[in-house]
């Protein structure tokens, strides 16, 4: 559970030091998920896109919030599954997330 707590550095930290199987799936979905919508948040804030396209920076304002809000929910969904003791695959992520476990499923 607590590998989803901080997003992708608390899976990252529980990818490096834990060696049980359920723990380092969760970790590593927790790094591709979070990472992603990391990476998302960041170019849809006013680094990237918002500099280049001024005049769109309310509507990316508004989407960027929206992801942030995507983020509080999935950590909290994965909380929860991870903590009832579920294997919980998101899609596309649970395949990386395996590979870098090195869970056999």
């Amino acid at each position: 559970m607590l590998s989803y707590l901080l997003g992708w550095i608390s899976g990252l930290l529980f990818l490096l030091i834990d060696r049980r199987p359920f723990v380092r799936y969760h970790a590593a979905q927790s790094v591709v998920v979070f990472a992603a919508l990391n990476l998302c948040v960041l170019v849809l804030g006013g680094f990237f896109f918002a500099s280049f396209l001024p005049s769109l920076g309310a509507p990316l304002l508004i989407l960027r919030r929206l992801l942030e809000l995507v983020w509080i929910i999935a950590a909290i969904v994965l909380m929860l599954k991870a903590y009832s003791g579920e294997r919980y695959r998101v899609a596309y992520a649970a395949t990386f997330a395996e590979r870098a476990a090195g869970a056999k499923e």
